[in-house]
């Protein structure tokens, strides 16, 4: 089959890899009708030394099982389903408890002989812990929408969970990628009665105000912070949801937080440290989040895009073929593209 691997910074392609197969009586092939790129992508995008070997990329994908092992009782032949971002046995302690992520026969995508998410077809391990069946067909137009689930929308309602947000809050979201988009979703949901989205691209901004956001701020640094506070008769905001992975996005988070207040950060950190000292804890500010389990919120939120209440694949604003999707990432790396959809 045809799979996307990394080579270096710069240097992605599409090349021939050995086909899937059933492996594990718990395994399942599944044919990839939709991928996408993933922001998280961009980093070793950008910084991946020169390698002998290449290593498969994505870990977003909906597609239709193809085979399963004897072992598998959720998913069959013919099922349209969507994969969490990482892969879990669904019966560990730490799936029953929702954190999927620390699933200790879990993994990610692309690595330890396992396919990625961009290319023509993938083996999932723990097919009936990791997949999740879809009540549509392969043609409907709900599938960008349903591909969200993957990660970007769990990863934002994630933030707005563990942030703890409820009904008449405030919310600032810091960062205009999908992610953040998600998380003004995700906030809305929650019943935030105002979310002020920290972003500086117009159009993306636009579209997180289509989404739910009641102000924009487009500045940064202490400028952002204090048009925030302006904004929130100087106290600031009860969450803040830290959508970046920056070191400057974390201080300006707990720059834009009141006193008292909760950050949650949902961004991979790109710092060693978190930079949260005296000054933070004497404001009693709660810093939260982590990487999201996304499994154990996609049967939460579905129900919320086959209803039409929300339609987070608007995120999605280019559709690249498998074979170009070299011209995917620089879209997105050039920030001509917010999220790149890539059909095999």
């Amino acid at each position: 089959m045809r799979a996307t691997r990394l080579h270096q910074a710069g240097d992605v392609r599409v090349e021939d890899v050995a086909d899937p197969k059933i492996q594990q009586p718990t395994d399942a092939v599944v044919r990839i009708v939709m991928g996408c790129i993933c922001g998280s992508d961009l980093w070793p995008y950008k910084s991946q030394p020169l390698t002998d070997s290449p290593r498969q990329m994505g870990h977003e994908f909906l597609g239709v099982v193809e085979e399963t092992g004897p072992q598998v009782s959720g998913v069959k032949p013919g099922d349209l389903v969507v994969a969490p971002f990482t892969y879990a046995d669904g019966t560990c302690e730490y799936c029953r408890s929702g954190l999927h992520t620390s699933c200790p026969h879990g993994g990610q995508w692309g690595v330890n002989g396992v396919d990625g998410g961009q290319g023509q077809a993938t083996r999932v391990p723990y097919a009936d812990g990791t997949l999740v069946p879809l009540p549509v067909g392969e043609d409907s137009d709900l599938l960008p929408d349903l591909l969200t689930l993957s990660d970007v929308l769990c990863t934002g309602y994630h933030a707005a969970r563990t942030a703890g947000v409820r009904a008449g809050e405030t919310v600032a979201v810091v960062g205009d990628g999908a992610v953040g988009l998600s998380a003004v979703i995700s906030a809305k949901l929650l019943g935030a009665e105002r979310i002020i989205l920290m972003g500086r691209h117009a159009a993306r901004t636009g579209l997180g105000r289509d989404f739910g956001a009641t102000d924009v701020v487009a500045a940064r640094g202490e400028e952002g912070v204090a048009q925030v506070r302006e904004l929130t008769s100087g106290r600031g905001a009860e969450r803040v949801l830290e959508c970046v992975g920056l070191e400057d996005a974390l201080v300006q988070a707990a720059g834009v937080a009141r006193d008292g207040g909760v950050i949650s950060r949902v961004g991979a950190p790109q710092y060693p440290a978190v930079p949260f000292g005296f000054p933070e804890f004497v404001r009693n500010l709660t810093l939260t989040g982590g990487v999201a389990p996304a499994r154990a919120y996609i049967e939460e939120l579905m129900p919320h895009i086959l209803n039409g209440e929300i339609r987070p694949g608007r995120v999605f604003d280019r559709t690249v073929p498998l074979e170009q999707v070299a011209e995917g990432y620089r879209l997105m790396n050039d920030r001509d593209a917010l999220k790149v959809i890539v059909r095999p």
